[in-house]
C-alpha cells in the first residue's frame, strides 16, 4: 500500500528511512496546522505544533497501519488514540497527508456539518479515528480496553496513546494507570506531552505534578524519556520502547516538548494553547516553515 508524498511512493507500512524526509513531513504539517486553525479563527495551534514529530514518527515510520483499508476494530494493526483531542489539527493533517482522507479536506476544519470538527468525532465516519476524544482523561481508560481486547484476541499488534501533561490532573488517568499495571498489559504505549502549559498558565502554578518518573514506576509502568522535538530521539526511544513490551508492564514514555514548536512567537507560551493566529500572525509563522509537500 502506497502513497504519494514526494517524487516517488513510499509504502505506508514500511519506515521512512530519511529523517530529512520526515522533516520535510513535519514542516508542512505545521503549516497544515496554522493554516487549518487560522481559517476558522479557532483551534488549538500550541500543543499541536508541540507534538508534531511524535505524531510523524508513529505514522510514517513505527505503527504498522494500513491507511487505505481502515477497520474500527484495527485487528493486527498498531492502534494510536489521541486522549487530548483539543490538538486535532495536528493529527488530522498527519492522517490525511499518511493516506487515511483526502488531503483537500483538511481545509473545512472547525466548519459545521464536516467530519474534521474541534475535537475528533467517529459519527461522521472520518477514517483513521476509532474513539471520540477531547474529554480530557479518558483516552487511556480507552487505549487499555483495547489493548487488553488485542491480548485476549491473541493479537500481537501494540496500542498507543498520547496525553497532555495538564490531562493528568485527571484523577480517571490514575484509574487507568492502576488497571493496566494490575492487568499486566503489556501491549500498551502510552506518551505525555510534557510542555509544562495548560490553558491557564504553566503547569506548576496550576497544579504542578511532581516527580512524574516516580510516580509512574510506583504506579508499575516501566518509564521512558525522550525530547519530542527531536524526531531522531522519538523514533528511538519509541523504538525502544516497543522493546519494553511483552514483559508485563505498561510502558509510559514522559516526552518533553515546546509548545508551539517551530514559530518563535508562540513557543513555550500558554497563551497559544487555543488561541489562533490572525493574519499577520499567520504570514509571520508560515515563513518560518518551508512548504515542503505542497500546501492543501
Amino acid at each position: 500500500m502506497t502513497t504519494e508524498i514526494f517524487s516517488s511512493p513510499i509504502k505506508i507500512n514500511s519506515p521512512v528511512k530519511s529523517t530529512d524526509e520526515l522533516k520535510k513531513i513535519c514542516s508542512q504539517v505545521r503549516r497544515d496546522i496554522l493554516r487549518m486553525v487560522h481559517a476558522p479563527q479557532s483551534g488549538h495551534p500550541g500543543g499541536s505544533l508541540g507534538c508534531t514529530e511524535f505524531l510523524v514518527a508513529l505514522y510514517f515510520s513505527i505503527m504498522k497501519h494500513n491507511p487505505k483499508k481502515f477497520t474500527m476494530n484495527g485487528i493486527v494493526e498498531d492502534i494510536f488514540f489521541l486522549s487530548n483531542g483539543h490538538i486535532s489539527a495536528a493529527w488530522y493533517s498527519v492522517l490525511a497527508r499518511s493516506g487515511y482522507f483526502p488531503i483537500k479536506e483538511l481545509a473545512t476544519f472547525r466548519k459545521l456539518n464536516t467530519r474534521l470538527q474541534g475535537h475528533p468525532t467517529t459519527h461522521e465516519g472520518l477514517e483513521g479515528i476509532r474513539v471520540a476524544s477531547g474529554s480530557l482523561g479518558q483516552g487511556m481508560s480507552v487505549a487499555c480496553g483495547t489493548a487488553l481486547a488485542k491480548k485476549l484476541n491473541k493479537d500481537s499488534q501494540l496500542v498507543f496513546s498520547l496525553h497532555g501533561d495538564g490531562e493528568i490532573q485527571e484523577g480517571q488517568i490514575w484509574e487507568a494507570a492502576m488497571f493496566a499495571s494490575a492487568r499486566k498489559i503489556d501491549n500498551l504505549i502510552s506518551t505525555i506531552d510534557w510542555n509544562g502549559q495548560q490553558i491557564d498558565g504553566a503547569v506548576d502554578k496550576v497544579m504542578p505534578l511532581g516527580d512524574l518518573k516516580a510516580k509512574w514506576t510506583a504506579f508499575g509502568w516501566d518509564v521512558l524519556e525522550m525530547n519530542g522535538n527531536k524526531i531522531e530521539e522519538v523514533i528511538s526511544v519509541i523504538e525502544e520502547a516497543k522493546k519494553h513490551t511483552g514483559k508485563g508492564k505498561p510502558v509510559m514514555i514522559l516526552m518533553k516538548t515546546e509548545m508551539g514548536h517551530g514559530v518563535d512567537f508562540m513557543v513555550n507560551s500558554h497563551k497559544w494553547h487555543g488561541v489562533a493566529p490572525n493574519d499577520e500572525q499567520l504570514q509571520n509563522a508560515l515563513a518560518q516553515l518551508p512548504e515542503t509537500l505542497g500546501d492543501y
